[in-house]
């Protein structure tokens, strides 16, 4: 596992993670440690992550200005000496933590789909829930500026976070704006809190750490996300979803969004997920916009694409008057940095 990330995960990507992740696939002793941590944990992603947080942490110096000086053969000595030497604390980390990758280049995707429901319905202002939120930077979809490759921009072009995406196939974007979005409401098992330290210091160890685009846009979206913190609703999605709805007020049009979250679900919770979403309509209509994997989101049309495509279909589902709307209006790639929109506007 560890090989197969460094020369195939990494290679290309990120030279210190490859040269880390072979080195510790050499070593009985490193992959011993490893196995110290629950099967669950044991991913190059988690422990990877693990002994990056102790670097940030000011608790693996060594390590830290391996990072800091790019220096892979570095690197790999200091990650393999500090998970021998720290193997409780890597474990600890590990099993508390879960990886977290949900930055906000996700937007590209989300804006449009959103003010497309919005407009569908009629809708004057929205009231946002991200589903699998992780920090909630999603939420904040409308507060960042989206570039795409066709001469087209959404969203606030003076904000300090700027987002690019190419388009797949000559259908433009729709060009709306977002309504006023009045609450943003996340769920997750395990939420985190950019204003939090130890919560932004494990967001910041789960990038890898000679990709400083990445880094200074994370950087970014967490301050972004700081200067107006959303509120994080800790539970299961399905049991957890009524108080979310419950958040937003009666004038806006509630609008779940889903970003590669449902796959996390068993069939039997997404459609319980499906009922939750449809017994919030009974008082007022509901949207809900995904980017999931072919066949992942129930009631969303696959278009006839294979599962196995590698690419994500973005849906849309309304739901109103005990009436359920679901289409497909886009395929994705690469978690939205390349977008081919299809639905007519």
């Amino acid at each position: 596992m560890y090989r197969r990330f460094g020369e195939v995960d990494a290679a290309g990507t990120s030279p210190l993670y490859e040269r880390v992740a072979v080195a510790l696939s050499e070593s009985d002793e490193a992959l011993r440690a490893i196995e110290a941590a629950p099967a669950r944990k044991r991913h190059p992603t988690v422990i990877l992550a693990a002994l990056h947080d102790l670097a940030l942490a000011g608790r693996a110096p060594a390590l830290a200005a391996a990072y800091a000086a790019a220096d892979g053969d570095a690197a790999a000595d200091a990650a393999l000496n500090t998970l021998l030497r720290m193997t409780d604390s890597v474990v600890a980390i590990a099993v508390r933590r879960q990886t977290r990758t949900n930055e906000t280049g996700r937007c590209a995707v989300l804006y449009p789909a959103i003010a497309e429901a919005a407009h569908r319905v009629g809708a004057n202002a929205v009231g946002l829930i991200d589903v699998g939120c992780s920090a909630g930077l999603n939420l904040n979809v409308d507060r960042v500026g989206i570039t795409y490759d066709n001469g087209q921009s959404l969203g606030d072009a003076a904000s300090s976070v700027q987002l690019s995406t190419s388009i797949v196939g000559d259908r433009p974007i729709p060009a709306r704006a977002m309504p006023e979005v009045v609450a943003r409401v996340g769920v997750d098992l395990d939420p985190v809190d950019v204003t939090d330290a130890d919560d932004a210091r494990w967001l910041r160890a789960c990038l890898w750490p000679d990709q400083p685009e990445r880094v200074a846009r994370l950087e970014a979206e967490m301050a972004l996300a700081a200067t107006a913190p959303p509120l994080l609703l800790q539970g299961d999605a399905v049991e957890v979803l009524p108080d979310a709805f419950a958040r937003v007020p009666a004038d806006a049009l509630p609008v779940v969004t889903t970003t590669w979250a449902l796959s996390h679900f068993p069939l039997e919770r997404r459609l319980r997920f499906l009922h939750r979403l449809d017994e919030a309509a009974g008082g007022r209509a509901v949207a809900w916009v995904s980017a999931e994997g072919v066949g992942v989101a129930p009631a969303i049309p696959t278009l006839g694409d294979r599962r196995a495509s590698g690419h994500s279909i973005i849906g849309l589902a309304v739901f109103e008057q005990s009436a359920l709307h679901a289409e497909a209006i886009g395929r994705c790639w690469s978690q939205g940095r390349l977008l081919a929109w299809l639905a007519d506007s």
